[in-house]
């Protein structure tokens, strides 16, 4: 399973990093970005829940 945040789409709203800090990152000025790749097994519905939380659907998990 693999993360993607789509950079042009995201707002910086800081909810990824904070439902799951382990596959999500958030630099300030920066958009967010997975970290890890790919998502480990028991990070997956934490990564899944970031992805469904996000206000502007800028992540995928595939």
């Amino acid at each position: 399973m693999h993360a993607l945040v789509h950079e042009k789409t995201c707002i910086r709203c800081g909810l990824c990093p904070s439902i799951c800090p382990e596959v999500f990152s958030l630099e300030e000025g920066e958009s967010a970005h997975a970290i890890t790749d790919p998502v480990p097994d028991a990070l997956r519905l934490d990564a899944q829940a970031a992805a469904d939380s996000c206000p502007v659907s800028a992540i995928e998990i595939r």
